[in-house]
């Protein structure tokens, strides 16, 4: 295929996206006559950025994220929803609640969300994800994804299939999904372990607020007990915005972004020391909650009552103390009955956060998308906590996050042209055009 139309409603309505933005954020926390204006993304925040084009298809190509979407052998394409646009405004959120407390801040989103495909020579697979551990798989009524991330999710696949898998565990996990529902299979992964979704929508919103603590002044040190993506980036936001943040982890279970490309685990961690605690302890446990009794601000990414048994359970620490914030980062919020289980490129899909190819098959976008959009949001969420205060628990569930920068946008559906031109893919967009650029 050398070319063919892309329908999208690429020009949300600024005015309206900066009234739904403030709208999950506490009461007048943003100004929304500055909110939504172009700045920002890929070049370091300068006002004519050339991501804050008015085409989120265009920005999409620019990024970085197109070359990283669509079919391995095929055309690259965007999701329908202005994403870039929404996550455009969303940085520059970030950028004046970061200036109102002191401090410039400005993120190059280019950076962000595709800086860790750029450094892993991660190209597009369509129905596999950029890293490869992910897969969309077609069910009987629908399509669902199973990220088989870990050596435990393989040995836990037996479950799934009802027998141990002879050869390829992909080539058996498909057929075996081929001729059962999507909800079917996905609730037997989760129930071992393994991360799956299907593909939906029917998410909550972004990041929940719930005052439990009284407002007030607190500290400001932030304690990151996260790993990965999400939280450590919302914790480097935070850093970057000027409070001093200290990462902490068990020895025997280190971060798993350790094991990645270098460069991207050093720039979410740059300028944070990190302290090493052995949570199986009585010292350690003991040593962990003395550092949370000094914080204003505790990241974490875990399932609530893993840290209840390390003695640090969010509603009594919120409370023992004003203007302390409490950031939760999970798969599907902290009161999912299951408490399932999610990385970036599963949690996408359960949101709804997926292009599609040209034959309609749909396809994963960008590099476990969730994780990057989350570890904003939930920045963004902190910033307008400490704003307004203090006192809260943030609820940041990756699903509900893609199922927000996924819903539709009202406005018309756009044709948008992608061609093979001179050994490469360019977007059009009426006159303008954009060659594909890769991360």
């Amino acid at each position: 295929m050398t070319g063919y139309q892309l329908l999208a409603c690429c020009q949300p309505d600024p005015a309206a996206e900066r009234r739904y933005l403030a709208g999950w954020l506490p009461a007048g926390t943003l100004d929304l006559g500055v909110v939504g204006q172009p700045c920002l993304p890929g070049d370091g925040g300068v006002p004519d950025s050339p991501f804050a084009a008015d085409c989120a298809v265009l920005a999409w190509a620019r990024s970085g994220l197109m070359d990283l979407t669509g079919p391995r052998d095929g055309p690259p394409t965007a999701p329908a929803a202005p994403v870039l646009a929404r996550v455009d405004a969303l940085a520059q959120a970030i950028a004046m609640l970061a200036a109102r407390q002191g401090t410039q801040l400005r993120l190059d989103l280019g950076h962000v969300l595709a800086a860790r495909a750029a450094e892993s020579g991660f190209r597009r697979q369509g129905t596999v994800s950029a890293n490869g551990s992910c897969r969309l798989l077609r069910a009987a009524d629908g399509w669902l994804a199973v990220n088989l991330a870990r050596d435990s999710d393989i040995r836990s696949l037996a479950a799934v299939l009802g027998h141990d898998p002879a050869g390829d565990p992909w080539v058996e996990l498909r057929s075996h999904a081929a001729s059962r529902s999507a909800a079917a299979v996905t609730a037997a992964a989760q129930l071992v372990g393994i991360p799956a979704a299907g593909l939906s929508t029917e998410q909550a919103g972004p990041v929940r607020f719930r005052r439990i603590g009284h407002p007030g002044t607190a500290p400001r040190l932030v304690l990151d007990l996260s790993a990965m993506w999400a939280g450590p980036l919302c914790a480097s936001i935070l850093h970057r915005a000027g409070w001093r943040v200290v990462k902490v982890e068990d020895p025997r279970r280190p971060d798993g972004a350790r094991s990645g490309p270098p460069r991207f685990y050093s720039d979410l961690h740059d300028g944070i020391p990190a302290v090493r605690l052995d949570f199986g302890s009585p010292s350690g446990q003991a040593e962990l909650v003395r550092l949370a009794s000094t914080a204003g601000i505790v990241v974490e990414a875990s399932r609530p009552r893993a840290l209840r048994a390390l003695g640090l359970i969010a509603e009594e620490w919120l409370a023992a103390a004003p203007g302390r914030i409490w950031i939760s980062v999970t798969g599907y919020g902290r009161d999912d009955p299951q408490q399932r289980v999610a990385f970036g490129d599963d949690a996408a899909v359960a949101g709804g956060l997926v292009a599609w190819a040209p034959d309609s098959t749909p396809v994963f976008c960008g590099d476990a998308i969730a994780d990057p959009l989350t570890g904003l949001h939930a920045g963004l969420a902190a910033l307008a906590a400490h704003a307004a205060g203090g006192g809260f628990l943030l609820d940041a569930a990756m699903a509900g996050v893609s199922a927000d920068v996924a819903r539709p946008a009202p406005g018309p559906v756009i044709p948008h042209f992608v061609r093979r031109a001179d050994q490469r893919w360019v977007v059009s967009h009426g006159e303008r055009r954009q060659p594909v650029r890769q991360p």
